[in-house]
């Protein structure tokens, strides 16, 4: 299990940028609409001192940091339901993600071109809205149509559908009027019925502004705009300078970096603020294996018990769960090897009621 992002924006606002400086993956990126035209996939790793730290303590031949995946499409623009620009074509391509990433453009430049003329935020991200909503109606105009009709000719079909068919309806009716399903108030169950369609509007949303240096250190108005915007609707907001990403993103070394942010008065990137944000929203964790082949970091759930984080490595680790063999970070760091954590009684045995903690480094027990 990984972190996975579908990249969703209007033309020209940047998403093709930080998606390159994001992933270090060159995204062909210029002042027209529709630049991108196949959509991308760039795998970045998690960055997490604490896999370091292990690695210092406990040296081994592989380290292995967890992953996250951007996918970035082409811009949408009014219309792209009904065949307007290209974007439509790739909505596919984000279904299945975790996290929406909306990019809004929040900076001024005569010389990029926005597609409607002027830099307004609000009207952006509705325009992007009512464009995955609509393309959401289709989604489930055809699953209302296939419903009804098996429901007519199958009575066990028509049980289910009897529960089926008016959740449809009700999601047919917000996604007409421009309203995301994630804002229709399903509970638990509801959500669960409809999982397989995978919805683009289910999905949460962190907004991300796009500005110039300037408002790095000073958000200006569209900034505001899109938090006050994003605080209504309980999303997380990220703030990134797409030119000073892909300056990032072009130094050789980690050392490079860090000297990098301090002139510029940063505390971390833009994308470890992204990833940290992505894993707040999606209520991730993690937890590390170690040993002399290999130290890594796993991403869970926040909640998972120990079979269902041990099956993250392999399903047959679920299956066949015996035991896990559990110290904290914080005790490695503290005794300084795991040696010592065993002498100090800090390392124990948990069964399959055991909740893992972020944080944890564990050894599975297995027998399939």
């Amino acid at each position: 299990m990984g972190l996975n992002c579908g990249i969703v924006g209007l033309p020209n606002v940047g998403k093709s940028t930080i998606f390159s400086a994001l992933s270090s993956a060159p995204a062909e990126a210029a002042n027209y609409p529709f630049c991108t035209i196949d959509p991308n996939v760039g795998m970045v790793s998690v960055p997490d001192e604490r896999l370091d730290t292990i690695t210092e303590l406990i040296p081994t031949r592989k380290v292995i940091p967890a992953t996250v995946e951007f996918v970035d499409i082409a811009g949408l623009v009014a219309g792209a339901s009904k065949g307007e620009g290209l974007g439509n074509r790739f909505l596919a391509s984000i279904r299945e993600v975790g996290v929406l990433i909306h990019v809004v453009r929040c900076f001024e430049d005569p010389d990029i071109t926005h597609v409607s003329g002027k830099i307004d935020p609000a009207g952006d991200i509705e325009t992007i809205d009512i464009e995955l909503a609509l393309a959401d109606l289709e989604t489930v105009e055809k699953r209302l149509a296939k419903t009804s009709k098996i429901s007519r000719v199958d009575k066990e079909a028509a049980k289910a559908a009897a529960v089926m068919i008016p959740l449809l309806e009700k999601m047919k009716s917000g996604l007409s009027e421009g309203q995301g399903v994630r804002t229709l108030g399903l509970d638990e169950d509801e959500l669960a019925l409809i999982a397989d369609m995978h919805l683009i509007t289910t999905k949460p949303v962190i907004y991300v502004c796009n500005v110039d240096e300037s408002a790095i250190h000073e958000e200006n108005e569209h900034v505001a705009t899109v938090r006050k915007i994003a605080q209504d609707r309980g999303s997380e907001v990220v703030v990134i300078c797409g030119k000073i990403e892909a300056e990032i993103a072009a130094l050789e070394s980690e050392e490079e970096r860090r000297e990098f942010l301090e002139a510029e008065g940063l505390t971390e990137s833009g994308l470890n603020a992204l990833i940290h944000s992505g894993y707040r929203t999606l209520g991730l964790r993690t937890y590390f294996t170690a040993g002399e082949d290999e130290n890594r970091a796993w991403t869970f759930h926040a909640g998972d018990k120990a079979p269902q984080a041990a099956g993250v490595i392999h399903t047959d680790f679920e299956k066949g769960f015996i035991k896990a063999e559990v110290y904290s970070f914080d005790d490695l760091v503290t005794y300084g090897s795991e040696q010592k954590v065993k002498e100090n009684g800090r390392l124990r045995l948990e069964g399959k009621q055991y909740e893992v903690a972020d944080g944890d480094i564990m050894h599975f027990r297995f027998n399939v």
